[in-house]
């Protein structure tokens, strides 16, 4: 499929593809494995992962066992959301190499900018420290990019105005329903790219009547509906399934959708967890 070569250019020059492969949720071992390795096999060539999903080693292990060359293979993930320290950082990113068994990583974002359990904390110069090693792994070769995940506005100004390097990627939860304007515009005026993850909005989109109903228009399926929005809205998704007839489907949106209709959907304000 054609959406699975295309690219966004990262503001340092690094291309990432448009659609990733997400691997939240996905547990450990045979699951996790089989998924990746599944996924490869039908053309997705970007696998997102992190620390906090404790599924590295078997995402790293499907990646080397496809034979597929690295450099064709993106790969990103994340530094837990606790950790917010200079030192921790460099150690944690030392573990995550050695989870993957990869020699170098395509993105490292920090996971949050608060501790899962404590969201809301003021973290803001633990954070600084946290990218500022992030820069130093980035200078030394051993990240192509690097970035945040679940940042807003001001956490991003925080590293803006801190540190040296502006985020390459903002990993948000991005969806019908949840498109985060005052984000997305910030981080385009930036030259920030936006990663949309849980982009059918962990399921409950696929039951909304106008989602269905567009899908009908383009004969499509709402997942596919879904995930071209978020393309056509500029960001990168990163749909996630177990199931094999799911992953390829989630791939298959080479269409363009009417701009009425973007706009339409945009109008859907309300939270899709609440449609049901």
């Amino acid at each position: 499929m054609k959406t699975l070569t295309d690219t966004y250019k990262l503001h340092n020059g690094v291309l990432m593809p448009k659609i990733g492969f997400g691997t939240w949720q996905v547990p450990s071992g045979d699951i996790a494995y089989e998924s990746v390795a599944m996924a490869l096999k039908n053309g997705y060539r970007h696998i997102d992962t992190a620390a906090a999903y404790r599924n590295e080693a078997s995402v790293g292990q499907a990646i080397r066992d496809s034979k597929i060359p690295r450099e064709e293979i993106f790969v990103t993930s994340k530094l837990q959301s606790h950790i917010k320290s200079y030192d921790e950082t460099l150690k944690a990113f030392d573990q995550t190499m050695i989870e993957l068994g990869l020699d170098y990583l395509d993105l490292y974002l920090i996971h949050a900018p608060w501790p899962w359990n404590e969201i809301g904390k003021d973290c803001r110069e633990g954070n600084i420290q946290a990218y500022k090693a992030m820069e130093k792994i980035y200078k030394s070769g051993r990240v192509k990019a690097i970035g945040v995940s679940n940042f807003d506005v001001k956490d991003l100004k925080n590293i803006m105005d801190n540190c040296e390097i502006v985020p390459h990627a903002n990993q948000i939860a991005f969806f019908i329903g949840n498109n985060q304007e005052e984000t997305d515009k910030f981080c385009k005026e930036h030259n920030i790219l936006v990663e949309a993850y849980s982009p059918l909005a962990i399921g409950y989109a696929l039951s909304n009547e106008h989602i269905i109903k567009m899908a009908e228009k383009y004969q499509k399926t709402p997942a596919q509906i879904c995930i071209r929005y978020c393309i056509e809205k500029g960001t990168a998704p990163l749909p996630k399934s177990t199931k094999e007839h799911r992953i390829v489907e989630n791939s298959q949106v080479d269409f363009k959708m009417d701009k009425k209709d973007i706009e339409f959907l945009d109008t859907i304000k309300d939270d899709p967890r609440k449609w049901n």
